[in-house]
């Protein structure tokens, strides 16, 4: 999708700190990080929703995660990060191309929000 800010970035329109890229799933650095690592993983084909991901490609639904956990182990972070998917604009999803933030390298509180 021409418009949509994640696709740009995963076929190199617009530049990211890209830190995992392989063909299913990109991770890059969020450009307004909430905690040390905070890297953003996204599938490289364009789903709005983790709904909408899971319904149409569930295997790549267990790619994202995996990448997910690939990019917290590179970060040095264990099992010992968050995982957080916001879907719908009322709980703070910005852009509508499916993403998962690996967030990291600090103590985190519950409940979030």
């Amino acid at each position: 999708m021409s418009d949509c800010l994640f696709c740009r970035i995963v076929v190199g329109e617009i530049p990211a700190d890209i830190v995992l890229r392989n063909d299913d799933v990109v991770a890059f650095r969020d450009i307004n990080p909430q905690a040390p690592t905070h890297v953003l993983v996204i599938p490289t084909r364009h789903f709005a929703t983790l709904q909408e991901l899971s319904a149409q490609a569930p295997e790549l639904t267990a790619r994202l995660v995996d990448g997910a956990a690939t990019v917290a182990a590179d970060a040095g972070l264990g099992d010992a990060y968050r995982l957080v998917f916001n879907t719908g604009e009322a709980v703070g999803q910005s852009v509508f191309h499916v993403h998962g933030h690996v967030l990291g390298g600090r103590e985190f509180t519950w409940p979030p929000g």
